[in-house]
């Protein structure tokens, strides 16, 4: 066993032979008992350190209520683990006197019936601690091993935190100053529960020098520290129906903590924005298990989502992004100076996610507009913002991400110049231009333009620009011939011979619909003899 109790000293033969009974205290009987004192002094309290199970037949116990109460207050402050009182020489039975100080202190009181070799007692469970503290050592020295090599192979946090989860059997979250949770890990299938309300219960619990129980829920907290200043704390949530927290997970989390400390020193500490990259991900393709979970872990960030319009955001950035000074880092900088709720992260190599969380009376396009043109002014114009739709659930934000990202796909070099792009922006070139690798695209433009190209190609004419002329004046030879410079007749004479390659009748609304796409689509492809990419035709 890790530690003794009351209760393991109680089940001990030698202490069982005395027929004991718990006449106080009795839902405090997992207290650790870190030593046994048998004392017949009146003040005991001044030789005792707190953690151990008094001993005594009674004989110095005062006659007088008060002195008898102020007795067991003294135990109590001094935090001893619990008193047992051998009947038969000073008492025939506790007195009540006793029993009700005791209770109203919370003090596991035992009664022996029988009388025991108080020394047998002693030695038997001294020699228990003795080998609970020398498998402690072995035990410390196997996590330290273990948290040792995590550290060297420069193991990610969520590693760290996911074997103290495993070690300690309980779930344990890492979170900064703030009481975002920045990590949550269980030794089991993921509790949703855990992360309930998280920032108001946390703030509760006070954060120790080192790890040490915690606020009213017992929390064992142990601080994390980044260069000799306060990050963050690692926190374990005892089970409600399991055992306290012991020695073992003391030095468990304590360990954990050190190592998370060393793993800032050594790696890269961009802690937060790595959890609002995962939960960014875990919405986009939706890794959750039920609404109730990733409610639970979106707000544990800090972002609110009841009575919220929550709106997605993809930026497209490319390779803007010059050396740490990145658009993820950039957005998770500035938005909270800005007083705006979001979650920040990467989505890929060159995409940052933004969630942005606003009051459903708010407009959300002059936030959105602010952060386009910021980012467009910092990274430069080649950057994309793209916003999917604004929604009231958070299990409809992996549909409006994917909505975005589609934006995102579509909106090219050339297009107009805005600060973000949405649905309604989308129109043929975009759309050609987002199913660019479609190889069905490339295919349909050879088989309607290859013979026209190869032309312009070997006799170095220009019909291609005549024909895309020809369709953005919608068939109309004069404009057309006009903006090329052409007289009518020169430019008939073009068409003739556009018509005659092509095998098409350009008169024809159904061929000339054709066509545009196709030119368009060479024009996204930056194919010969268009722009690399035009705004439209």
């Amino acid at each position: 066993m890790p530690f003794l109790t009351v209760a393991d000293v109680l089940r001990l033969p030698v202490i069982a032979a005395g027929l004991p009974r718990v006449a106080a205290g009795e839902d405090q009987l997992s207290r650790t008992v870190r030593w046994v004192h048998v004392t017949e002094l009146l003040d005991p309290a001044s030789f005792l350190e707190g953690g151990e199970l008094v001993l005594t037949t009674g004989m110095p116990h005062p006659a007088d209520p008060t002195q008898l109460r102020g007795y067991v207050d003294s135990l109590a402050d001094v935090g001893v683990a619990g008193l047992v009182v051998e009947l038969g020489r000073r008492y025939q039975h506790a007195p009540q006197e006793l029993v009700t100080a005791c209770r109203e202190r919370d003090l596991p009181l035992i009664v022996l019936a029988r009388g025991v070799r108080f020394i047998e007692v002693t030695q038997t469970v001294h020699a228990l601690i003795l080998d609970a503290q020398g498998e402690l050592l072995r035990r410390a020295q196997q996590v330290r091993e273990l948290f040792t090599s995590l550290t060297l192979r420069g193991a990610d946090p969520e590693e760290f935190v996911q074997a103290a989860a495993d070690l300690t059997g309980c779930p344990v979250v890492l979170e900064n100053l703030i009481h975002h949770a920045v990590i949550c890990r269980t030794a089991g299938p993921p509790d949703g529960q855990v992360l309930e309300a998280w920032p108001r219960r946390s703030r509760t619990a006070p954060t120790p020098d080192r790890a040490a129980a915690s606020g009213p829920e017992g929390w064992l907290v142990a601080p994390v520290e980044d260069r000799g200043r306060r990050w963050g704390r690692l926190i374990m949530l005892p089970h409600a129906s399991g055992p306290p927290i012991g020695p073992e997970q003391t030095m468990i989390l304590e360990q954990a903590a050190t190592a998370l400390t060393l793993a800032r020193l050594t790696g890269r500490p961009e802690w937060d924005r790595r959890a609002h990259s995962s939960v960014l991900l875990d919405l986009l393709h939706w890794r959750y298990r039920s609404r109730t979970e990733a409610r639970l872990r979106a707000e544990a960030l800090g972002l609110p989502t009841t009575g919220h319009r929550l709106v997605p955001v993809v930026i497209d950035h490319g390779d803007t992004a010059d050396g740490n000074t990145t658009v993820t880092g950039h957005l998770a900088a500035e938005l909270p100076i800005s007083g705006v709720k979001a979650l920040v992260g990467d989505l890929s190599k060159h995409r940052t996610g933004l969630l942005l969380a606003l009051a459903r009376a708010s407009a959300w396009q002059p936030v959105v507009e602010r952060v386009g043109r910021d980012l467009r002014g910092t990274f430069g114009e080649g950057l994309v913002v793209a916003v999917g739709p604004g929604v009231t659930e958070l299990s409809q934000v992996t549909r409006s991400f994917r909505e975005a990202e589609q934006i995102a796909d579509a909106i090219g070099p050339g297009t107009l110049d805005r600060p973000f792009h949405v649905a309604s922006d989308i129109g043929l070139p975009e759309l050609l231009y987002s199913l660019r690798d479609d190889v069905r695209v490339q295919r349909y433009v050879e088989q309607q333009l290859g013979r026209l190209v190869q032309h312009d190609a070997r006799h170095g004419s220009d019909l291609l620009s005549t024909l895309r002329e020809y369709l953005v004046a919608a068939g109309n030879k004069s404009i057309a011939a006009k903006h090329v410079g052409l007289s009518r007749q020169a430019f008939y004479q073009r068409l003739r011979t556009i018509e005659r390659l092509l095998g098409n009748d350009l008169e024809s609304g159904a061929h000339r619909t054709q066509l545009h796409v196709a030119v368009t689509a060479l024009d996204v492809l930056g194919g010969a003899g268009g722009t690399a990419r035009p705004a439209s035709l």
